[in-house]
């Protein structure tokens, strides 16, 4: 019989994998795509590599962030 852990194990594990093909999938999706969703300039190959799930250049991403947490608090 499994107890808490494994249980908290599992549910884990499932939500792991689930969150790792959605980036898998944005990742495929977003392969051809160099232009920041936000502004239309070109991101940054180094953030692209870093971060190929990127949709946003680094500058609109900051903005982004900090909106989120201005409206959290």
């Amino acid at each position: 019989m499994a107890d808490e852990a494994d249980i908290a194990n599992q549910v884990v594990e499932t939500n792991l994998k689930h969150h790792l093909a959605k980036i898998s999938q944005a990742t495929a999706a977003n392969a051809d795509n160099t232009e920041c969703e936000e502004c239309g300039d070109e991101i940054n190959p180094a953030r692209r590599k870093a971060a190929p799930w990127a949709t946003t250049c680094i500058e609109c991403q900051s903005i982004l962030e900090q909106r989120r947490r201005h409206v959290a608090r």
